[in-house]
């Protein structure tokens, strides 16, 4: 059985979102702070061997700059990667290797994972995000945190994200300042008794 990552660049009040898609007007406000450091750690929290698992606006995004980037860890990784994309159209994807994730997104994630393969990770994907986190699909997380705010955006967690519980696995911190953690989903929320 195969895990699920969901991995977030995330700035201190929780904003996701690096496009300049909706008006959103700090797009690339990762850039500073990138480093070979930082992108060693996000190379090793993906696993020597991954597939990617995104919603259709990220892989349309990302279907326009990685085939094009020069050779390198990252991207040769991302391209080398199969891509199970949760699309309407399959027929007009054209990064590969990709898989059409199938009609019902919930249903397809969980037949993914009960394959064998590679490790799940998914970027950016807010939507998905919150789908897989309301059907918890997910099993770990890895927030790279920014020391930003952004006061607006697209958030990690969306308003209606239903409660749970994390456990941290790890927690690094780059000399840029970047936080990476690693949590693992644990179930629902813990209360007091």
């Amino acid at each position: 059985m195969r895990k699920l990552k969901i991995m977030a660049h995330v700035s201190l009040d929780g904003v996701i979102q690096t496009s300049d898609e909706d008006g959103f007007p700090y797009a690339d406000w990762t850039a500073p702070y990138r480093t070979p450091e930082g992108r060693d750690a996000v190379l090793a929290a993906h696993g020597a061997r991954f597939d990617l698992l995104l919603g259709r606006r990220t892989y349309d995004m990302w279907s326009t700059f990685w085939p094009k980037a020069p050779s390198g860890p990252m991207s040769d990784s991302l391209n080398a990667a199969t891509k199970h994309v949760v699309t309407h159209r399959p027929e007009s994807l054209a990064w590969g290797p990709f898989e059409a994730l199938g009609p019902d997104v919930v249903e397809g994630v969980r037949r993914l994972k009960s394959q064998a393969g590679p490790d799940l990770v998914v970027w950016g994907s807010a939507t998905l995000t919150s789908t897989l986190l309301e059907h918890a699909l997910a099993d770990e997380a890895m927030l790279i945190v920014y020391p930003v705010l952004l006061g607006a955006g697209k958030r990690f967690f969306a308003e209606g994200t239903p409660a749970r519980s994390f456990e941290l696995v790890s927690t690094k911190a780059t000399p840029s300042g970047l936080v990476l953690s690693a949590y693992k989903f644990a179930g629902p929320l813990k209360q007091a008794a």
